[in-house]
């Protein structure tokens, strides 16, 4: 069987259902600073101008809090029906067969669950936006940066996403924590241990240290209290902060994230769990005060289950 190696591409979208479908879109519209670029019958999806993405989050109207759906792009279509074979033939439940997608944007695409019940899509040739670079103080998320799950398993999903997605291993965390890239940045999916299988945090990228600075604080000023930072990790050497959406999923603004100076050579290290590797500027707040129960999240409701959207 062909390598999947150097398939994927990037982190295209994440997909969250929300109670309070009107709240959770006027948060992200009006206070987290995406731009709205879709809506229809309970759902809305979610861009930035910064980004040829078609949209970057989509929010559900559902009864329950859930991830929905994590989208990661492919090289072509060619790339799709490999990592589709792959799947396959390792026995992993598909939810779609490789086809036309009809959310906006189209492309080419398939989905399927992940070893802890996640479902998860890969697609190509999504139409993309028009898009511009952000001027110096526009404080609004740039792209999505990466995700963060929590498994029960972290060894087992780690070589889930290796062996039949093709990421590979930038770093460790102790053992807690692995981050996995798909090219140079360090990471587009990091896996943290975790009591149950949860969504532990999405991350955008800002334009800068200062539009990332002028993020935080108005979101400061909105009201909204600081879960963790603002600071800058260890592994990945990017900036954070972590606030709360109205339903108590974490949302993290960042920057700077560190990029793999040469993917052939790159050995994986591993960082101690201590304050200079959780904060390197020491800054933030301790991370056990919020962070850590905060990070593991409720118990995801939407497990195995497909996403109606």
């Amino acid at each position: 069987m062909t390598s999947t190696r150097g398939l994927i591409t990037h982190l295209r979208h994440v997909g969250i259902a929300a109670p309070d479908f009107g709240r959770a879109a006027e948060f992200y519209r009006t206070t987290w600073g995406l731009t709205q670029v879709a809506e229809d019958s309970g759902i809305a999806f979610f861009g930035s101008p910064a980004s040829p993405e078609n949209y970057l989050l989509r929010v559900r109207k559902d009864d329950a809090k859930r991830l929905d759906v994590v989208s990661f792009g492919a090289v072509d279509p060619a790339a799709v029906d490999t990592l589709a074979e792959h799947v396959s033939r390792a026995g992993i439940r598909t939810d779609r067969e490789p086809g036309t997608l009809d959310t906006p944007g189209g492309g080419y695409g398939f989905r399927f669950f992940d070893p802890d019940g996640r479902l998860i899509e890969i697609s190509s040739d999504v139409e993309e936006r028009d898009a511009r670079p952000l001027e110096r103080g526009e404080s609004i998320p740039r792209k999505l940066s990466h995700v963060v799950f929590n498994s029960t398993d972290v060894l087992a999903t780690k070589a889930f996403y290796e062996q039949l997605m093709g990421l590979r291993l930038s770093d460790w965390l102790a053992d807690q924590m692995c981050f996995l890239r798909s090219g140079t940045d360090h990471h587009i999916l990091a896996i943290a241990q975790g009591p149950h299988v949860s969504l532990n945090h999405i991350s955008y990228e800002m334009r800068g240290i200062d539009e990332y600075m002028r993020g935080t604080g108005r979101l400061l000023r909105g009201g909204h209290d600081i879960v963790w930072g603002p600071g800058r990790h260890g592994p990945g050497d990017n900036t954070f902060s972590y606030f709360f959406d109205p339903f108590g999923n974490v949302m993290e603004y960042t920057t700077e994230l560190e990029t793999i100076p040469d993917e052939e050579t790159w050995e994986p290290r591993v960082f101690e769990i201590n304050a200079e590797n959780s904060d390197q500027w020491g800054t933030a707040n301790p991370i056990t005060e919020v962070m850590i129960p905060a990070q593991f999240n409720d118990p995801d409701q939407g497990l195995w289950t497909p996403s109606p959207v």
